[in-house]
């Protein structure tokens, strides 16, 4: 089943033309990253499926719905969470209170992340419970905002970035975290520049460059071509 379609958007921000075209397509229970250099268009590809930047052309489906241009709010009921480069979290309540402001169940009433089960997959935040948000630790903060997008039961997880600015042995975790996600069948489109991070997380890649989708491939066919990697992906 095709979770989410992306064709042919076109994304401006002002006069300044950002996206062009770019289209791809995310199935139930895959893990797709979205790769590419700084400034490619990744970031402006996962707000504008998450409703934050409209296309100016071009369509976005989400469970076969149309839902091009559609308020953030209206894709969070529809079972989409969004998980963004700068984490948000609320950085003067704890722990615990970010996790229960987002409770919610499913857009088909699925309620399969309750507070017990986010503790037993993410033990670091256990301890942490009654812990300001905002004195945690960038790798802390990361899961602490995957783990409040879970709490609303998503049908889908849009990842922005999610090992930038974290020390290796922290990306590891996150990674480790992800692959149990995928394990679990859950849905996720992970934009990334950290090729090496999403080579153990995801099963298939796309890869954008100044705004177009130039190579999909699975993530092991990405990793047998050189050209490709190094033309597209080597910093």
């Amino acid at each position: 089943m095709t979770v989410l379609s992306v064709e042919a958007i076109d994304v401006f921000y002002g006069s300044s033309q950002i996206l062009f075209g770019v289209g791809l397509e995310v199935q139930q229970g895959q893990t797709l990253a979205l790769l590419g250099r700084n400034g490619a268009g990744k970031s402006t590809t996962m707000k504008a499926i998450a409703g934050i930047a409209a296309p100016r052309r071009g369509h976005v489906r989400f469970r076969g719905t149309e839902v091009t241009g559609r308020k953030p709010y209206v894709m969070a009921r529809a079972g989409l969470a969004f998980v963004p480069e700068d984490r948000q979290v609320f950085p003067d309540h704890t722990v615990q209170d970010n996790l229960i402001i987002a409770i919610k169940k499913g857009p088909d009433g699925q309620d399969e992340w309750p507070l017990r089960r986010i503790y037993d997959v993410f033990p670091l935040l256990e301890p942490l419970k009654a812990r300001q948000a905002g004195r945690l630790s960038g790798g802390e903060q990361q899961m602490l905002a995957i783990a409040r997008a879970l709490m609303g039961n998503p049908v889908m997880l849009l990842l922005d970035e999610p090992s930038e600015g974290l020390a290796p042995i922290v990306v590891a975790r996150i990674g480790e975290l992800l692959k149990q996600l995928r394990q679990t069948g859950a849905t996720v489109l992970i934009a990334e520049q950290n090729m090496h991070f999403c080579l153990g997380v995801a099963s298939d890649a796309v890869v954008i460059d100044k705004g177009q989708i130039v190579y999909r491939d699975t993530i092991s066919g990405l990793k047998a071509n050189k050209e490709v990697r190094s033309r597209y992906l080597a910093m």
